[in-house]
């Protein structure tokens, strides 16, 4: 894998988002209804999750048209998917989001008889997947990873960084980044106050949101794609941030590295389910064995730099690579770590509020 095309692809990212937000736009415009739904498959995605040469690809081969729209966070997609204005085939989203979703009904299995590419993936991220999908009926893996500390060593000890502690140090004021997402913000808290990320206590919820609001006037920022691009040009000495943005940016600057604190973190895994709102449920699996193939795996996972369950895919890279903990964190690291799970009425609620709080503070 060279880096090199890793950026270069990375620098064109925002134009093709760009691009496919307005191609989905001319599909809500012109194209809903008037279209042979039997011959298209409509998929919802995180931005920038996927390449959009492979699309292009699959229309190619199968002779089936691709619609396509983006979004940027969980609560985001889930916003959307329940609006009901359009009718998924099939979707990717993050384990605790996904898992909602199974509870309420909203999935359909999936017939894995018609993905033989699915034993590409590696078992043991597929027993991962059992921690939101029980019986592992509803979801395919797409990625996985961590969220931790990127920090220039320039700037940072490395020394310092094996603790979430790190980031409420004055000495660093002006140079953090936090993430722009409630639950992965309000999870660093959670994590010092050697509390479950998963907390329904809400005097809990009050003293993560009192140790958020000490360290706001020492935060830069909070970001949410931008921040590798921040760190990789020194505007920052440190941030929170998944692990695959984390590999991107130690790709364009060799002085970061990657930390996941000892105090732990979120494992978390982004997953493909078949929504029942799905219309084409042969084309939805169809494009599900598509990603699973190792040219296509391949090909995305140099575009994203997330961490595969594809063991065809593992299985061809540089042993550098595969080592790289940035990217493949070690089974300690996994083991330190909590998946997210969906949290009930008034525990969103509150988070809800709590988040509003330390915005307007």
């Amino acid at each position: 894998m060279k880096t090199n095309l890793r950026s270069a692809v990375h620098l064109s990212r925002k134009w093709t988002s760009i691009l496919l937000i307005i191609s989905f736009s001319a599909f809500l415009l012109y194209g809903c209804g008037s279209e042979d739904a039997s011959n298209t498959v409509v998929i919802l995605n995180y931005g920038k999750y996927f390449d959009p040469e492979m699309l292009d690809q699959f229309e190619e081969e199968t002779g089936i048209t691709v619609k396509y729209e983006e979004y940027e966070s969980p609560e985001e997609m889930y916003a959307k998917y329940k609006a009901g204005s359009i009718r998924y085939d099939v979707a990717c989203t993050s384990d605790y989001i996904i898992q909602k979703l199974i509870q309420e009904g909203e999935t359909l299995e999936i017939d894995f008889d018609n993905i033989p590419e699915y034993s590409n993936i590696d078992p043991k991220y597929i027993d991962y997947c059992k921690n939101f999908d029980t019986d592992n009926r509803y979801t395919l893996p797409y990625f996985f990873g961590t969220v931790g500390i990127l920090y220039n060593t320039t700037m940072v000890d490395p020394a310092e960084t094996d603790t979430w502690n790190v980031l409420w140090d004055e000495k660093y004021s002006g140079q953090i980044i936090m993430e722009n997402s409630v639950r992965d913000t309000y999870m660093v808290a959670q994590k010092l106050l050697g509390a479950s990320c998963n907390t329904t206590d809400l005097d809990l919820l009050d003293r993560s949101l009192d140790l958020l609001l000490e360290q706001k006037p020492l935060v830069q920022a909070y970001l949410t794609d931008e921040t590798a691009d921040h760190m990789a040009i020194g505007n920052a000495a440190l941030a929170e941030v998944y692990s695959g943005e984390a590999a991107y940016a130690e790709s364009m600057n060799e002085n970061l590295a990657f930390s996941v604190p000892k105090e732990g973190s979120n494992m978390w895994v982004d997953a493909w389910f078949i929504p029942k709102t799905c219309r084409n449920k042969k084309n939805a699996e169809l494009f599900l064995n598509y990603l699973c193939r190792p040219d296509v795996a391949m090909v995305n996972f140099d575009y994203v730099y997330y961490a595969t369950p594809n063991k065809a895919v593992f299985d061809q890279l540089d042993e550098e690579l595969q080592q790289d903990e940035t990217i493949f964190p070690s089974d300690e690291t996994l083991n330190n770590c909590e998946f997210f799970k969906p949290l009930d009425e008034i525990t969103t609620n509150y988070y809800t509020e709590l988040w509003e709080a330390l915005k307007s503070y």
